[in-house]
Parts: C-alpha cells; sequence; structure tokens
C-alpha cells in the first residue's frame, strides 16, 4: 500500500456544497461540507455521505481508458452480482466457508492442469491477493529450501536471487524484505529481459533460484523460460549447481497456455519448481486475486506452512495476509467455469489481435519506432523516431490524457536509460473500436506536436501518472 501524510496544514476553510444534498428541505439542508482530514462532529445521512464521495471519485480517471494498467477494468455483471453477494465472506475461515474454500482448491488444481503439472493431484498451491504476495510466498519457499540445504552454512553465507533488471517491483521487496542478493541482470542494447547464459554466470553455490518473466511489464516481451533452464542444466553438469526456476508469470500464464501452446515455459520443464499469475490481470477478475503454485509438495517446506484452528476447524494457511475477502476467488471460479480453454483462448486472441493491429497503426505514422509488436503479451512499447526532436514521449502522454487515454510513459532502467518509451496494454473489453478512437486522438496531436519548436516537459516524473 502507498503510504500516507496526514495534512501539512490544517484546511480551516469552509466548503459549500449543493443545498439539494439537504435531505429534504435545499434551505434548512447541508450547507457545509464535513472537515477533509479529521473525523466529523457528528453523523451525515447515507446519501448525502455518498454523494459527498461519488462527487470527489468523478475526478479520477476512467479505468476501461488506462493503458498503463494490467489489471482488469470489465467483467460481465453476473460476476459482479457473485462478488457482492461474497464480499462479507473471509476467504480464511474455510471451516465457515466451506464451499468457497472448495472454490479455491478447484481453481488450484484447474491451473495445474493448465500449467502442465506432472501430477496436477500432487501439486500445491493457494489463492493470494495478487502476484506480488504470491512473488513474496515463491520466494520464501526458494529461500527455506536452500537454507535446509546449507544448514551448516546459513546463517552467515547471504543467498543471493539472480533475475532481469526488468523484473517487477515486488521481487526487490522481497530481496529487501527477506535479506537476499538481488543479482540483476542489466539490458543490452536491443535486449530488454533475462539473458539465460548471463543469468548462469552470476549463479553460485549461495543462489537460491533464478526468477524468470513470462511477459515483462516494460515492453511486453516472454522471457526464454526454457532456454534458462537449459543453461541451468549446463550449469549443473559442469558445478553440480542445482538452481530451481520460478516463472513469474503474473500476465503471461495467463496468455501463454491457450494462444501460445507450443511455447515450453511451465512445469513441462523439470527445473521450473514453482509458479505464479495474477487472477486479476489476464485471468480476467476484478483486482485482489493472485495465485501460486508449486510442483509437488517437496517444493514448499512444511514449515512456513501454519495451521489454526481458532476459526473453527484446522486449517492450513500460507500468506502474508490474514483476513481478506472470498468475492475475488468466487469470481475467478465463476470465469474459469464460464469460459473455458476455448473462452479463453477466443478472448487473449482477441485481446492479441487488437495489440499487434494498433501496433501496426501506429508503426505507419511515421513518428514513432516500436520496441514490441504485441504478439507475445498483448502489450506493445514504442518510442519516438529519431528524426523527431520537438517533441517526446513524455509530451505525448500529457497530452493525450486530455482525450481521457492514461498512456504511460517511462525511461528504461540502467544500460538503457537513454531510452524512453510509451506502452499500450490491451486487455479484454479494449475493443477495435475503442483502439479506433486512440488512432483518431493521436493522429490528431501529432500536427500541433510537430510544430513545437522542442519537448515540452519540464517535470518527466510529472508528466504521466506511471511510474514503473
Amino acid at each position: 500500500m502507498p503510504l500516507h501524510q496526514g495534512q501539512q496544514k490544517p484546511d480551516a476553510r469552509s466548503h459549500r456544497v449543493n443545498p439539494f444534498y439537504g435531505e429534504a428541505n435545499p434551505v434548512s439542508g447541508m450547507v457545509e461540507a464535513p472537515p477533509k482530514h479529521r473525523l466529523p462532529d457528528g453523523p451525515l445521512p447515507p446519501t448525502i455521505a455518498a454523494q459527498l464521495v461519488h462527487d470527489e471519485l468523478m475526478l479520477d480517471g476512467n479505468s476501461r481508458l488506462n493503458l498503463a494498467t494490467f489489471v482488469t477494468t470489465w467483467m460481465e455483471p453476473q460476476a459482479g452480482l457473485l462478488m457482492a453477494e461474497c464480499r462479507d465472506k473471509n476467504m480464511i475461515d474455510k471451516d465457515e466457508y466451506p464451499r468457497t474454500a472448495e472454490l479455491e482448491r478447484r481453481c488450484v488444481s484447474m491451473l495445474a492442469d493448465l500449467w502442465n503439472a506432472p501430477d496436477p493431484s500432487a501439486a500445491v498451491g493457494c489463492s493470494t491477493t495478487g502476484s506480488s504476495e504470491a512473488c513474496m510466498l515463491a520466494g520464501m519457499a526458494l529461500k527455506r529450501r536452500w537454507a535446509k540445504r546449507n544448514a551448516d552454512r546459513y546463517p552467515g553465507a547471504r543467498p543471493n536471487l539472480i533475475m532481469g533488471v526488468n523484473v517487477q517491483v515486488c521481487w526487490e521487496k522481497f530481496c529487501n524484505f527477506w535479506e537476499v542478493e538481488a543479482r540483476q541482470i542489466p539490458m543490452e542494447g536491443d535486449r530488454f529481459h533475462l539473458d539465460p547464459e548471463a543469468a548462469a554466470e552470476l549463479c553460485d553455490e549461495n543462489t537460491i533460484g533464478v526468477v524468470g518473466i513470462l511477459g515483462s511489464t516494460f515492453d511486453g516481451s516472454y522471457e526464454p523460460i526454457q532456454e534458462l533452464c537449459a543453461a541451468l542444466d549446463r550449469l549443473q553438469e559442469r558445478t553440480g549447481l542445482d538452481i530451481p526456476v520460478h516463472v513469474d508469470g503474473a500476465s503471461g500464464a495467463m496468455v501463454a497456455p491457450f494462444i501460445d501452446e507450443d511455447l515450453v515455459w511451465d512445469f513441462r520443464l523439470p527445473r521450473v519448481s514453482s509458479i505464479n499469475t495474477s487472477g486479476h490481470k489476464y485471468g480476467l477478475v476484478y483486482p485482489g486475486v493472485g495465485w501460486a503454485l508449486w510442483r509437488t509438495a517437496e517444493e514448499l517446506p512444511e514449515e512456513l506452512v501454519f495451521r489454526v484452528n481458532y476459526l473453527g476447524g484446522d486449517m492450513p494457511t500460507f500468506a502474508l495476509n490474514f483476513s481478506r475477502p472470498g468475492a475475488q476467488v468466487v469470481a475467478q471460479y465463476y470465469t474459469f467455469l464460464r469460459l473455458g480453454r476455448e473462452g479463453y483462448r477466443a478472448v487473449q486472441q482477441t485481446t492479441r489481435d487488437v495489440a499487434r493491429a494498433l501496433a501496426e497503426r501506429v508503426d505507419s505514422m511515421g513518428d514513432f519506432r516500436l520496441i514490441t509488436r504485441g504478439d507475445e503479451l498483448p502489450v506493445f512499447a514504442f518510442t519516438t523516431a529519431p528524426e523527431v526532436t520537438a517533441y517526446d514521449v513524455f509530451d505525448v502522454s500529457r497530452r493525450m490524457r486530455e482525450s481521457g487515454w492514461l498512456l504511460p510513459a517511462y525511461t528504461f532502467p540502467e544500460n538503457r536509460e537513454d531510452l524512453s518509451v510509451l506502452r499500450v496494454v490491451c486487455r479484454n473489453g479494449f475493443s477495435s473500436d475503442l483502439a479506433d478512437l486512440f488512432v483518431e486522438d493521436l493522429t490528431r496531436l501529432l500536427p500541433e506536436l510537430r510544430r513545437q519548436p522542442h519537448p515540452l516537459t519540464r517535470d518527466k516524473g510529472e508528466a504521466t501518472s506511471f511510474h514503473h
């Protein structure tokens, strides 16, 4: 969660509100808004409180036009109704809500089968609040298994985790919180993610694992998981080091199984120990659900699993959180049941088709150079062409906000900090009609941008609300 500070200066102003917000008489009803940074002295009627909050939220961006987020912004009304029915169910209380717990178990089984676990019935997994928590749990399991194998040296020896510099920030958090050295492989030239041989070279006896990203948030590209495992196989032949792989499939693990069936990245590779995904990304569920799975129970050390009985019954739990609503898990099961393999294939293929077609149209404008084309994740990144000097990607992002589009602009990390890009994330609900509107708005801006004397964005940090 973001950290916030309280109001630095007291807000002493009186704010008048619409007299019609009064419950009955617009003359004698409410004439001043309640304070913003301290609790009001007394209660408000529910209609007034709801209207005040509603009015302020109108200033938020439109989530459907947010091209920065990977998170689902549209579901069927039936899913919304199911979620409303389950929002008061505490997911952790499996004895009290056994059917919700059963739906969670079924989702784990479905994912184990989807990701080609050798024996889906032997795979273990759990739901989480999202991929960040799932990655933390997977990292904890990797570290604990390494510590048990190296009990004669740990504590003392410092464990390390190998990853590309393009990883999502949750992996840096994991290394910081759990005191693991993050060994990151920098970008180089047009390689914007991990290099398998470079990853193997960084491994040593203190390496707890290597993280492979199936769908980089920087540009939407898949990391070569099969090649990574092959490089680690060769390392084991040379040195005896047996390094496990965790696949962070936050997005791609719900795309590749349906439309990249020939891509080998999952439990078919014996070195892949665990996989996570975000149900609330291309799993097509509203925010609040992720999944973590391990090949077998041996990959998840038993001492990390806690059992509680004070809510009734014996409940094993492996999570950083405790109480959370069951609504998102129920919505995930609904979506699995509703779409099936063929339905997911149709949705993800359509989303990729929209991304690829839109990337081609952006490329044809002549002002931009594509970094990726949306042919892996339904995501593409692009930058301004070398001859474009009148404006930059931050100008484009800022001006597109005028039409409601939240188009992220950001700089790549170390070794490619010279590269600043725009990125478009195509999700279910971002239709070809919306893509047409996007192109129209971007095309209309170009003549004005070309007439600029130079890029106008002074504070690039404020040019876009997106910070990687």
